[in-house]
């Protein structure tokens, strides 16, 4: 088993580490050294790897394209023939079709009339658009002077991949486009990372299954549902471990049976200070495992670690309870954790700047993240409103988001007019 630095090796790497005031972008680096990527991969086919991590280079076994082709339909011809001065005029002799060559012989001021993708014939080098000249009755066409550069409208063979290139490096996420490059490559299939397992369940007495009736003082179960949602987006193997009620032997089996069976572990609930729960003195007895204060808001509270099992060891993240608190320490720190986990070296998602409509108060020493609506003023710009009330547990502001306003950790009240941070969700 490869050796894993303690907690406490991470946190001796960390500059001014606080675990009562830990700033967001400490999380994310403490996250960085915690987790590593998973080693298994597998072989599948192109149609199933959308989502999926490239565990090693992809290298072409071909040119892409692989040959000289034409880049419109027109009329190819070799461009050296062409005047800068005066109307250049070209007889046509023949057509070259997509999917096959025109083998035949081409004098001076000859030209092939060519098709999009038709390959290039021999000693030709560049194409004219139908549009740009003139085709008389003769079958000659015109074309004025200095309207083309030799080696116009032409794609050179290997000029997109060359043959033995890497056409997707080790770590790259597969997106359509990236399924749609390695269909071009005559590839059928894809060595990728294993899916990622994710273990995850609700804790709390007071947590509702449901299908459950009502009772007093209790909610329904709404953690498990989003986290569910996000591991789906993110491609995950979830296991689903339901509800574990505030009872030390049902915990400490809910403990054991994930991380016998996952990579990583994401509870909810029961991490913050001053609960009287069982759920941070299990994690205690069954792992290391660091308690955090966050300096942020929502989601304060945060638990993480790994739990040793036999001869693999499970990340673990401890989640808040309330709904929003969830979401949002799941998108700023274990979204991105998970991400490396799987292997893959996507850039972050990019913040937009928009104007917001609205005062967002704030006192400097803390990152907030904002639900926010953003739209386009009628000048174009990019402007945004919160989506009412911000509290932990208001889950329904969260649904009329499109993304979280980012208000950085020295960042002070912002002003009508002024540009802030919004992630996207």
């Amino acid at each position: 088993m490869t050796h894993l630095p303690s907690l406490a090796d991470i946190a001796a790497k960390l500059e001014a580490y606080d675990p009562q005031a830990l700033p967001a972008n400490e999380v994310l680096n403490f996250l960085d050294h915690l987790v590593a990527p998973v080693q298994d991969q597998e072989s599948v086919d192109i149609f199933a790897a959308l989502g999926r991590v490239t565990s090693q280079d992809v290298i072409s076994p071909i040119n892409v394209p692989p040959h000289d082709n034409s880049a419109m339909d027109g009329f190819a011809l070799d461009g050296s023939q062409l005047s800068q001065t005066q109307v250049s005029s070209f007889r046509v002799i023949g057509t070259a079709l997509a999917g096959k060559a025109w083998n035949g012989h081409v004098n001076a001021g000859e030209c092939v009339k060519i098709m999009t993708g038709a390959i290039m014939p021999q000693g030709l080098n560049t194409v004219v658009p139908q549009e740009l000249c003139k085709l008389t009755i003769e079958d000659v066409i015109e074309i004025p002077a200095g309207m083309l550069q030799t080696g116009d409208n032409r794609r050179l063979r290997g000029e997109d991949i060359m043959q033995g290139q890497a056409a997707l490096q080790k770590g790259a996420l597969i997106t359509p486009a990236a399924a749609g490059l390695l269909a071009s490559l005559g590839l059928p299939k894809v060595w990728v990372a294993r899916r990622l397992r994710v273990a995850y369940f609700s804790t709390g007495d007071e947590i509702l299954s449901l299908g459950e009736p009502p009772r007093e003082g209790a909610v329904y179960d709404s953690n498990r549902y989003t986290v569910h949602g996000m591991l789906q987006a993110l491609g995950c193997e979830m296991i689903d471990m339901g509800v574990v009620k505030d009872d030390p032997i049902l915990l400490e089996q809910a403990f054991n049976q994930a991380a016998e069976q996952a990579d990583a572990i994401i509870t909810s609930g029961g991490v913050s200070v001053g609960e009287a729960d069982f759920t941070k003195a299990m994690m205690k007895k069954l792992g290391d495992v660091v308690f955090w204060k966050i300096a942020m808001r929502p989601g304060r509270p945060m638990a993480v670690g790994r739990i040793q099992k036999s001869n693999r060891s499970t990340v673990l993240f401890g989640l808040p309870g309330n709904p929003v608190a969830v979401m949002v320490t799941f998108l700023a720190f274990v979204k991105p954790a998970l991400l490396k986990m799987m292997g893959s070296h996507a850039a972050p998602a990019p913040m937009v700047r928009a104007k917001t409509q609205e005062v967002l108060r704030k006192k400097p020493g803390r990152t907030e993240y904002q639900r926010g609506l953003v739209t386009r003023s009628a000048e174009g710009e990019l402007q945004v409103v919160t989506t009412g009330n911000q509290g932990s547990g208001v889950l329904s502001s969260m649904v009329q988001a499109n993304g979280l306003i980012v208000l950085s950790h020295q960042q002070a009240t912002a002003q009508v007019g002024d540009w802030v941070d919004v992630l996207m969700l």
